[in-house]
């Protein structure tokens, strides 16, 4: 028998036996289904991790000197110990570091653990739990800031340790509902009066975590009134094309030299990327991607018995139709390739049906969410090879039963 011919008879077959072929193949759908759209939502949450919750958090393009290294998750004891005994960050060691950095876009001071969180009362409302920071104005430029209303901090408000703070967008319009209306009002932080200067523009959320509800002071009026904090960060932002780990370098000679740290001495300051956030976040998927296999196998196992059991119930009620073809001169592997064929074709249909659900239920995710929930080529190759091999290695037995039977006592079957 051809394989084209094989082909035609099978599709023959399934069309004849439309319903009964989608309950046979529900399981493949499922599972296949299931695989594309998992490593689609999951592929779109790294990207859309790797792209807001990095400038988010810390910037574009930028790194940073820390007292405590920037890691999620669980601190040993004696690395605690260990960043206990390190010096606090100073502005002095800023001020060297800017001095390293002249084609640096920015060199910021920020404040750090521990961040206080307060309540900003304005004409008779309160907004709770703000977080508050003491920057440089080089801050507004590491974290890519744009104003809404109003104007940055300025060298002048440190200086002078004016009574001003921007306010994040949430904030302004929780206290004034309109924006435009908070430029010039005052406000009380823990009972010390302060003028709004500016408003920055939305960053929006991830992760479910705003990053619109904060307030930002000069860093020399955030310490009169909170004190100086354990740690204190300094955020170098480089140009697009500048190379990171030659900056990073220089950044560590500046510190090293700032510190007076003999040679062989080990760092007394972290420096860090973002990266550490998107490993963390990766790490996370990464056990999700681990379990996808087991859940995506038991769908096919199961979908692919049932595609099993009904090829058997197809040769039991063609029995008589193989001792024809086998009166005619068929032969075993004709028998064979013909029902191995359907078997394939039809566990390959269910691949595309789940193919093309998966799709569209990531469709629907990047739709209705800001996840780029986007079908991978890779996925919906193993998609198919799911499919086809689903047939092939449950279509075998069956394929073969048939070919083995006696073809005078199929045509005496009724």
């Amino acid at each position: 028998m051809p394989f084209t011919e094989a082909i035609f008879l099978a599709l023959e077959t399934i069309r004849t036996s439309k319903l009964r072929s989608f309950f046979t193949l529900l399981g493949i759908i499922v599972s296949v289904g299931f695989l594309v759209a998992i490593v689609a939502i999951i592929q779109g949450m790294n990207a859309y991790v790797r792209d807001n919750l990095r400038s988010s958090m810390i910037g574009t393009n930028v790194f940073q000197i820390r007292r405590t290294p920037l890691v999620i998750g669980y601190l040993d004891d004696s690395l605690m110990r260990e960043i206990a005994k390190r010096p606090r960050i100073t502005k002095e060691d800023a001020e060297l570091v800017r001095q390293s950095f002249p084609d640096a876009q920015a060199v910021s001071l920020q404040s750090g653990w521990p961040t206080p969180i307060a309540d900003i009362t304005a004409r008779g409302r309160t907004v709770g739990s703000v977080t508050v920071f003491g920057v440089t104005p080089e801050y507004q430029t590491v974290q890519d800031y744009s104003f809404l209303e109003g104007e940055p901090l300025t060298q002048a408000d440190v200086n002078e340790r004016r009574a001003v703070v921007v306010l994040g967008i949430e904030v302004a319009e929780k206290l004034f509902d309109d924006p435009a209306f908070a430029i010039g009002k005052h406000i009380r932080i823990v009972g010390r009066e302060m003028t709004i200067k500016g408003v920055i523009a939305r960053k929006g959320r991830v992760l479910g975590q705003s990053f619109d509800g904060f307030a930002l002071m000069p860093i020399t009026t955030f310490e009169s009134i909170y004190g100086r904090r354990l740690t204190t960060t300094i955020s170098i932002k480089l140009g697009p094309s500048a190379e990171f780990p030659e900056a990073m370098n220089r950044a560590e000679e500046a510190m090293r030299l700032a510190h007076r740290l003999h040679p062989g001495e080990a760092n007394d300051f972290s420096l860090d990327k973002a990266d550490a956030l998107v490993a963390f976040w990766t790490s996370l998927t990464g056990v999700l991607f681990t379990l996808i296999p087991t859940v995506v196998g038991i769908g096919i196992v199961v979908g692919g018995i049932v595609v099993m059991n009904i090829m058997l119930m197809s040769v039991n009620e063609r029995t008589r139709e193989i001792g024809i073809r086998k009166s005619l001169g068929a032969r075993q592997r004709d028998i064979r390739r013909q029902f191995l064929v359907e078997a394939v074709m039809l566990s390959s249909f269910g691949g595309i049906a789940g193919i093309i659900g998966g799709s569209l239920l990531a469709f629907l995710i990047r739709s209705i969410s800001p996840l780029p929930a986007t079908v991978t080529a890779w996925s919906v190759g193993v998609a198919l090879l799911l499919g086809a091999g689903t047939g092939i290695l449950f279509g075998v037995y069956p394929a073969t039963r048939a070919a083995r039977l006696d073809p005078i006592t199929a045509l005496r079957q009724e």
